[in-house]
Protein backbone atom coordinates (compact mmCIF):
# COMPACT_ATOMS: atom_id res chain seq x y z
CA UNK A 1 0.00 0.00 0.00
CA UNK A 2 1.29 3.60 -0.90
CA UNK A 3 1.56 6.19 1.68
CA UNK A 4 1.57 9.54 0.45
CA UNK A 5 1.36 12.91 2.22
CA UNK A 6 -2.18 15.19 1.56
CA UNK A 7 -0.45 18.27 0.10
CA UNK A 8 1.36 15.53 -2.27
CA UNK A 9 -1.94 14.16 -3.19
CA UNK A 10 -3.77 16.72 -3.62
CA UNK A 11 -0.98 18.48 -6.16
CA UNK A 12 -0.90 14.82 -8.19
CA UNK A 13 -4.83 14.20 -7.69
CA UNK A 14 -4.97 12.53 -11.39
CA UNK A 15 -2.11 10.58 -10.93
CA UNK A 16 -3.72 9.27 -7.84
CA UNK A 17 -6.64 8.07 -9.09
CA UNK A 18 -4.88 6.47 -12.03
CA UNK A 19 -2.53 4.86 -9.45
CA UNK A 20 -6.52 3.47 -7.71
CA UNK A 21 -7.43 2.71 -10.95
CA UNK A 22 -4.72 0.50 -11.47
CA UNK A 23 -5.63 -1.43 -8.43
CA UNK A 24 -3.57 0.48 -5.66
CA UNK A 25 -4.49 1.21 -2.26
CA UNK A 26 -3.41 4.97 -1.28
CA UNK A 27 -2.98 6.16 2.50
CA UNK A 28 -3.18 9.67 3.05
CA UNK A 29 -1.52 11.01 5.59
CA UNK A 30 -1.38 14.42 7.34
CA UNK A 31 1.59 15.24 9.86
CA UNK A 32 2.19 11.48 9.58
CA UNK A 33 -0.78 10.53 10.99
CA UNK A 34 -2.66 8.79 8.13
CA UNK A 35 -6.29 10.30 8.03
CA UNK A 36 -7.59 8.94 5.24
CA UNK A 37 -7.58 5.30 2.32
CA UNK A 38 -8.37 5.63 -1.05
CA UNK A 39 -8.77 2.34 -2.84
CA UNK A 40 -10.51 0.92 -6.04
CA UNK A 41 -13.97 1.12 -5.78
CA UNK A 42 -15.60 -2.65 -5.42
CA UNK A 43 -17.48 -3.02 -8.81
CA UNK A 44 -21.56 -4.78 -7.90
CA UNK A 45 -22.63 -7.74 -10.08
CA UNK A 46 -25.91 -9.57 -10.73
CA UNK A 47 -24.44 -11.95 -8.82
CA UNK A 48 -23.92 -10.00 -5.93
CA UNK A 49 -27.69 -8.54 -5.86
CA UNK A 50 -28.78 -12.44 -6.39
CA UNK A 51 -27.17 -13.18 -3.20
CA UNK A 52 -28.10 -10.24 -0.83
CA UNK A 53 -31.29 -11.22 -2.32
CA UNK A 54 -31.41 -14.68 -1.61
CA UNK A 55 -31.67 -14.14 2.51
CA UNK A 56 -34.99 -12.50 2.37
CA UNK A 57 -38.54 -13.38 2.79
CA UNK A 58 -40.76 -13.96 0.01
CA UNK A 59 -43.26 -10.84 -1.03
CA UNK A 60 -46.68 -11.19 0.85
CA UNK A 61 -48.92 -12.56 -2.12
CA UNK A 62 -51.68 -11.66 -0.79
CA UNK A 63 -50.78 -7.26 -0.80
CA UNK A 64 -53.59 -7.12 -3.95
CA UNK A 65 -56.21 -8.60 -1.46
CA UNK A 66 -55.13 -6.07 1.55
CA UNK A 67 -55.12 -2.93 -0.57
CA UNK A 68 -58.48 -3.62 -1.91
CA UNK A 69 -59.70 -4.59 1.79
CA UNK A 70 -58.27 -1.00 2.78
CA UNK A 71 -60.08 0.57 -0.28
CA UNK A 72 -63.14 -0.47 0.20
CA UNK A 73 -63.12 0.98 4.10
CA UNK A 74 -62.60 4.00 2.49
CA UNK A 75 -64.39 4.16 -0.73
CA UNK A 76 -67.93 5.62 -0.82
CA UNK A 77 -69.08 8.87 0.87
CA UNK A 78 -67.49 10.32 3.51
CA UNK A 79 -68.16 13.60 5.44
CA UNK A 80 -65.04 16.65 4.44
CA UNK A 81 -63.76 18.22 7.87
CA UNK A 82 -62.39 21.10 6.15
CA UNK A 83 -65.44 21.62 3.29
CA UNK A 84 -67.20 24.66 4.39
CA UNK A 85 -71.30 23.37 4.26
Amino acid sequence: MTTIAATEASRNFSALLDAVERGEAITITRGGRPIAQIRPARTRTGRDLRLALEGLPPLDTGIEADIESGRSMVDGEWADPWRES
